[in-house]
């Protein structure tokens, strides 16, 4: 059976907000040190971004830099994130994980893809390996778009 791209755009939107919402739900259910999902995504997304400003964090995320760097003051705070100043330009902050935030995101992440994969295992391996195969080709698509807004 042949589908289009346009059916399977259909069929992302609207099984990946489930998707998310399911992973929100399970990263909220591990916090141990209380931290809220968007805390997480920053941790996340410092993480692959080592050396972000904190306006890429606040546009990655989607608030506005007066609540993103409250944000990253709690983390820095709780010694999750450093921020430092950069020499060349004083008013250019950039963010990296300290160690004990970047156990902190693993130990999540391992919570979270143990839950997903719970969830997964209700598949047959046919589908389980389709989803696989599926994910990995879709995510070059969707990884240019993450590299250009850079």
């Amino acid at each position: 059976m042949s589908h289009t791209p346009s059916e399977a755009a259909r069929e992302v939107l609207a099984v990946v907000p489930l998707i998310m919402f399911a992973i929100r739900s399970d990263m909220r259910g591990g916090r141990a040190h209380g931290l809220s999902v968007p805390q997480f995504r920053a941790l996340g997304f410092v993480h692959r971004r080592a050396g972000s400003s904190l306006s890429e964090v606040a546009g990655h995320i989607g608030l506005t830099l007066p609540a993103m760097s409250r944000l990253i003051d709690g983390l820095v705070e709780q010694q999750l994130m450093r921020r430092r100043n950069q020499s060349a330009d004083r008013r250019r902050v950039t963010l990296t994980l300290t160690a004990k935030g970047a156990r902190l995101l693993e130990s999540a992440l391992k919570k979270t893809q143990a839950a997903l994969a719970e969830r997964l295992a209700a598949l047959s391996q046919t589908d389980v390996a389709a989803v696989v195969s599926a994910l990995r080709k879709m995510q070059p698509l969707f990884a240019r778009n993450e590299k250009k807004a850079e």
